[in-house]
This record gives C-alpha cells, sequence and structure tokens, in this order.
C-alpha cells in the first residue's frame, strides 16, 4: 500500500461527501462506494451518520450486507459515526424488529440516546488518541455505549455519568458523534492510521 490509502464512504444514506473531505484533509484518497466492485478495492471504509433503521433496509436491499460483514470479517478497516456506530454494533437494545447489523463491535448501543432532532447538542470531548486539546464534537440524535465486551477500548465519555461516545476493538472504530461536520478532522487521522496499519 502507498501512504496515500483509499478509503471508501459507504454512500446508502448520510454524511458521505464531508466525510471524503475529512479523509481527503489528512492524506487519503477517498471514494464514495455505491457498489459492491468499488467496496472490493478500498483499503478501508467510513460507514456515516444517517438513520440506522433506513441504513439497514438500504444495506439489505442494495444486496451490500453480507458482503460488508463479509468485509470486516476478514479484516477490512471500517469506521462508524452516529449511525455508522450503531450498524457497526453486535447489539442495539432498542433496535426495530427487522433491523439488522454488519457487527463487529462488541457493544451494545442505544438509539437516539441523548433525545430527538432538537436535542443535538455540542460538547467537548476528552479523547486521549487525538491528543491533549479536547475535540469539539456534535451530537444529532446520537447513540451511546450502555455496555462493552473484554476486547472493547473506549476511547472517550461525555458527561458526569461518563457515559461512552467513542470505541475501539482491533481494526473497527466508532464514534456517536460526527467529526466530519467541524474542521478538526484528528478522528479521520486516527482511522488513516489504523488502514495503514492494517495493510
Amino acid at each position: 500500500m502507498t501512504s496515500s490509502p483509499l478509503i471508501g464512504v459507504l454512500a446508502l444514506q448520510g454524511d458521505v461527501r464531508e466525510h471524503i473531505r475529512s479523509l481527503e484533509s489528512v492524506g487519503a484518497r477517498a471514494v464514495a462506494v455505491r457498489d459492491l466492485p468499488t467496496l472490493a478495492h478500498v483499503d478501508g471504509l467510513v460507514i456515516p451518520g444517517g438513520e440506522s433503521t433506513t441504513m439497514s433496509k438500504l444495506a439489505i436491499l442494495d444486496g451490500f450486507l453480507e458482503p460488508l460483514r463479509a468485509a470486516r470479517g476478514a479484516g477490512l478497516p471500517m469506521y462508524g459515526s452516529c449511525a455508522g456506530m450503531i450498524m457497526l454494533a453486535d447489539r442495539v437494545t432498542d433496535a426495530r424488529p427487522d433491523q439488522e447489523t454488519i457487527g463487529g463491535l462488541d457493544v451494545t448501543v442505544r438509539r437516539n440516546a441523548f433525545g430527538r432532532q432538537v436535542d443535538s447538542f455540542e460538547a467537548d470531548v476528552v479523547m486521549p488518541v487525538l491528543g491533549e486539546e479536547p475535540f469539539r464534537a456534535v451530537f444529532i440524535r446520537a447513540p451511546l455505549v450502555d455496555a462493552v465486551g473484554p476486547e472493547v477500548e473506549v476511547l472517550a465519555r461525555v458527561g458526569d455519568d461518563g457515559t461512552i461516545v467513542a470505541v475501539r476493538q482491533g481494526h473497527v472504530l466508532a464514534t456517536a458523534f460526527h467529526p466530519e461536520l467541524t474542521g478538526d478532522h484528528r478522528v479521520h487521522e486516527v482511522f488513516v492510521q489504523m488502514v495503514r496499519k492494517q495493510a
């Protein structure tokens, strides 16, 4: 692999262009993934925010779900933001009965855990993997992590109760917030570094 990996952004729904811009700003090549041939050629994959039940349905209808599971199982690095975190979780406490996920993160997440769209907020999040400076995180109908398995590394918490909002397990990274909506690209930089190491 070159020092400029090709990272796909799953283009079923969500902030595709914003993730592409963030990835390119930290030295990666980025492409929208709208078909399986493109998926087969990327070195890493971002699952953007959006609406997780809709994303699940589209993944099934478009024939993406099983190939995504296979790619993740084969070691393709994946990063999920907001709804992407839900899509990568092994367990979703308040999922619709027909909702399926890609899986890969041994976590239990709760959808829309911070409230409705009008309850969206920003907060300074301390995330040591990004350095000492706090990350100004944008939460929009965000999930939270209720429980983690023994192999999961907790990367960030928010609030007085220490709610988990960022995790990593092996080659899978997830945040409950939307780093692509800020001018701070450090989360994407961490993911690009993960992709380089996995190659």
